[in-house]
């Protein structure tokens, strides 16, 4: 089985529940590849709808992306609510809008042990030039009844105890916790519910046997299902043809400090908010386990060999805080989130019995959640609408290319970024 990075999060976390490999041949009525929050969430409200579940994954529940993010508990998406109601209607607005509810709210039903705090989100802005369009942003939520702040220059740096900030605003729908004990919290719970969970065991051929799907792992394991749910994100391979190639696994670098001193935890994110900035190239940012400050952006597509390659998120951390130049850096890290060509997440159903979501685009902890849980209900109870349109599955040209032209892009953006005020 793979082992966890040496992450924060791996550091800090509760003993992982008992997930072995599976063996052998079984039966289910529903079978889900991925165990990150879409295939937990949804494994969880099937078996507490009496549903027979086994859940197959490769690594340990949370071992990707689900289990090395920021701990950002953000609603929305990239969209502003009143293009997503242009785009897909008021009713996708409002499950976007309400899926950080969601993750809190199966936070507290099960009493999941994750350091769950509804501290707010605050989008900051480095550029003036973007504030019109935070403004417009923050309005619109408020006319759909979210909790929302705007703050000027003064209050971002009350606020953050940073510098280098125009403005912002706060989302207090949002939060943060601990995403690898949140994972296997739902792990723990899905289980005690009745599904299975099976680490160590990679799907490696996914095929119909007349109207039901057979899955085979590695080492020739065999699960027979009547539903399929496909939720592999960022570590999609080659399983269903052209899905891979639908996403762009980009690596997201993180690093964490030495415990911040007394008097610069009290002047540092006081109220303990995640932040993240609206530049195209921005970093994202939060208090985690044991009073770090912690940092994450953009990195290469390569694996990180050191602390010299995250020289960026350092340059960044130490630019919006340069008193803590002098600490320590305990904790660097990186995993791969899902990004989207349309900075959407896609549904996609190419058969009846088979569901496929993925593409979060760095807003996975509370949009996995919420979909997963959708998704669940939805085969329990068919007239339970999906949230999302189901879309086709439309592979990207050259997408082994994928490394070069994401690096292009990513500099043509830094650039963009560069030459506003």
């Amino acid at each position: 089985m793979p082992q966890e990075p040496a992450s924060i999060w791996a550091a800090t976390a509760a003993p992982a529940p008992q997930t072995p490999a599976i063996a052998g041949t079984h039966r289910a009525d529903v079978l889900v590849v991925g165990a990150g929050f879409t295939g937990l969430t949804a494994a969880l409200r099937l078996a507490e709808g009496g549903a027979s579940v086994i859940v197959l994954d490769a690594g340990a529940p949370g071992f990707g992306a689900s289990g090395r993010n920021g701990g950002q508990v953000i609603p929305g998406l990239k969209y502003d609510p009143d293009t997503l109601d242009a785009m897909f209607g008021e009713a996708t607005t409002d499950f976007v809008g309400k899926a950080a509810d969601t993750a809190f709210a199966l936070i507290e039903k099960h009493a999941i042990a994750c350091e769950p705090r509804r501290s707010g989100w605050i989008q900051a802005s480095v550029k003036t030039s973007h504030l019109p369009v935070i403004e417009r942003r923050m309005a619109a939520w408020a006319k759909r009844g979210a909790a929302v702040e705007l703050f000027d220059a003064a209050a971002m740096a009350r606020e953050t105890g940073g510098q280098g900030f125009a403005g912002g605003w706060i989302d207090r729908r949002a939060g943060i916790l601990h995403p690898l004990d949140y994972a296997r919290g739902l792990a723990r719970v899905a289980l005690a519910a009745g599904a299975r969970i099976h680490g160590g065991s990679r799907v490696v051929k996914l095929a119909r046997d007349g109207s039901r799907w057979t899955a085979t792992t590695q080492t020739g394991a065999v699960v027979s299902a009547e539903q399929a749910i496909l939720a592999t994100n960022g570590y999609t391979d080659g399983l269903w043809p052209g899905l891979k190639a639908t996403v762009i696994p980009a690596s997201s670098f993180q690093v964490a400090t030495a415990p911040l001193p007394a008097d610069l935890l009290a002047r540092i994110l006081p109220g303990r908010p995640a932040v993240s900035d609206t530049r195209r190239i921005g970093n994202y940012f939060r208090i985690g386990p044991g009073n770090r400050l912690m940092m994450g952006g953009r990195g290469s597509f390569g694996e990180p060999t050191g602390l010299p390659d995250y020289h960026r998120i350092l340059k960044a951390l130490h630019g919006f805080f340069p008193q803590v130049r002098d600490l320590p850096i305990d904790f660097h890290w990186s995993g791969r989130v899902a990004m989207t060509r349309d900075h959407l997440p896609h549904l996609h159903r190419p058969f009846p019995n088979l569901t496929i979501a993925l593409g979060y685009n760095g807003r996975g902890v509370a949009m996995a959640s919420a979909l997963g849980t959708a998704i669940g209900a939805h085969l329990l109870h068919p007239a339970a609408p999906l949230p999302l349109a189901v879309t086709r599955i439309a592979p990207m040209p050259v997408h082994d290319l994928h490394p070069l032209y994401a690096t292009a892009a990513i500099h043509y953006y830094r650039l963009r970024d560069a030459l506003e005020h």
